[in-house]
Order: C-alpha cells, then sequence, then structure tokens
C-alpha cells in the first residue's frame, strides 16, 4: 500500500496548490504523511455526514472539494461543528485533503466533469487567462428549454432543481459552463457569444443585467450538483493512477446530498408583470 504522502504528491500533481486563488484554503487538513492509504473517498463538503461515511467505509483519505477552513481558524475545539469533524477524523485515522480553486481551474478539472455530465462538447476554457469554466457545443442545437431540462435529468436531484432565464424556445447552440458560483463570469461569458450559461448560484441583479444585455439564457443549478461530477472525475484520475503505481487503491465517491435545501416549494407560474396585491 502506499503512504499518504505518496497519495498526495499524486493528487497535487493533478491539482497543483500553487494554481489556487490567493483566497483559498486547499492542500492536507490532516493526516499522518507516514500513514499508508488502501481506500480513498471523494466529496464535495467535508461535514460531518460525509466524515462519517469515510470512517463506515473504511477509507484512509477524504478527498473534499470545499475546504473546512476557507477562513482560518484559532481553534479545532469539537464544541464547533468543524472542529468535530477534524477531531472524528483524526480520532479514527482519516486524512483530509482538499482540491478546490486549483481543480477548478485544472484540465481536465471541475467544469470538464460539469460538459462530461450533460455530454457536450468542450471547444475551449471561458477565461483562457486561467482556464475557468468551458466554452462548449450542442451537436445538434436543441431548445434553451430542451437544454435546461438536459441539465435537470443529468444532474444530481436537489431540491433547488434547475432555474432558467430567457426565451425558453430561443435554439442553444454554444454554451458557457462554470461549476460553482459563476456570476462574476458575466463579462467573460458574454464576450464569448454563447446562447446559454450553465452555472450555480446566479444573484438577482447580475442575472438580471445579463438578460437584458443580450439575448442570453440562464441555467441555474445548485452549487453542489454543478461540483459533484468532479468527484467522479478525481476518482477515475487516482483510479488510473493507482492502476499505473500497482496501488490496487479503493476510490470511491460520495452519493450523500450534501446540498443545504431541503425542499422546495413551487410558486404559481411566474409572468413577467405586475404581482398585484397578496392574498
Amino acid at each position: 500500500m502506499p503512504r499518504l504522502t505518496e497519495v498526495l504528491a499524486e493528487l497535487d500533481a493533478l491539482w497543483p496548490p500553487e494554481r489556487a486563488e490567493q483566497w483559498d484554503a486547499v492542500g492536507t487538513v490532516c493526516g499522518d504523511p507516514d500513514a499508508e492509504v488502501d481506500r480513498v473517498l471523494f466529496a464535495v463538503d467535508p461535514v460531518q455526514e460525509v466524515a462519517d461515511e469515510a470512517i463506515a467505509l473504511g477509507a484512509q483519505l477524504l478527498v473534499t472539494h470545499h475546504p473546512l477552513y476557507l477562513r482560518g481558524t484559532t481553534t479545532v475545539a469539537a464544541s464547533h461543528f468543524k472542529g468535530r469533524v477534524v477531531h472524528t477524523l483524526i480520532k479514527h485515522d482519516v486524512a483530509l485533503h482538499v482540491a478546490h480553486t486549483n481543480a477548478d481551474t485544472a484540465d481536465p478539472g471541475v467544469s470538464d466533469a460539469l460538459a462530461g455530465a450533460l455530454d457536450l462538447r468542450v471547444v475551449g476554457p471561458l477565461v483562457p487567462e486561467n482556464g475557468l469554466g468551458r466554452i462548449c457545443e450542442l451537436d445538434p442545437p436543441e431548445t434553451l428549454r430542451a437544454f435546461a431540462a438536459r441539465a435537470a435529468r443529468r444532474l444530481p436531484a436537489t431540491a433547488q432543481g434547475i432555474r432558467v432565464a430567457g426565451d425558453l424556445d430561443a435554439p442553444v447552440r454554444r454554451v458557457a459552463v462554470s461549476g460553482g458560483s459563476g456570476d462574476s463570469l458575466f463579462d467573460a461569458v458574454r464576450a464569448a457569444g454563447v446562447d446559454a450559461f450553465l452555472t450555480a448560484d446566479l444573484r438577482h441583479h447580475p442575472a438580471s443585467e445579463a438578460t437584458q444585455h443580450t439575448p442570453l439564457g440562464l441555467v441555474d443549478a445548485a452549487h453542489w450538483a454543478t461540483e459533484w461530477p468532479w468527484c467522479e472525475l478525481a476518482a477515475a484520475q487516482l483510479d488510473e493512477i493507482s492502476d499505473r503505481r500497482g496501488w490496487n487503491l479503493r476510490v470511491h465517491v460520495s452519493k450523500t446530498v450534501t446540498d443545504p435545501w431541503a425542499a422546495h416549494h413551487t410558486s404559481p407560474v411566474a409572468h413577467h408583470t405586475s404581482p398585484g396585491a397578496p392574498n
């Protein structure tokens, strides 16, 4: 069996930590570099349910996309839920490693996995300077309505589902995709001349301005759902490395839904007119 330090060296080669944004917190949170590893679990969020899943699975390494301590901390006391995760993992000899914005800009990375989940053909990066996002093409083109339905079918189910803005009958040939929060990318999306933008966490004002500027279609999925496909991609990459190195690792992807929203109650069909007086 490989040691943890050997596995982490391969993961850092896939997602170099120096490619992470300066504000990010990537890398190893806890773990003994000399510990042996034979089972690995990939997940989006380092929450207690996922830590418990790693333990039940018998994994020695948990790799997550989201950091546990994004803004730093002065304590890992188990009286706080994040500290409890650390205590749980250390107590059961499970290492935690994070690949966040360094996985977003990797090639292949988070947006490649998102494009692959929807069976889109990637033609290039959305932001060439850092490799963030992807520009894709549909063969053959379809309506915005059909494209949104494709996203709903192929991404993991969440309470939010898929929100759509724009002309539902407009043809969609070129699409920009970006896993996770994407409304900071609207300038790049407009410059790319795409017909639709698939991402997550779209806020009211950026979305409203985007639809006023251009006939751009917006497809807004849950943050977790747009990033979960990366777990499958990352697991496949580590599987290939394991086979090449003769490690015989058992690599798993968490199916635990860690999207924070529990339910969605649909309003009557909205029309872009005055909402009228409340009942």
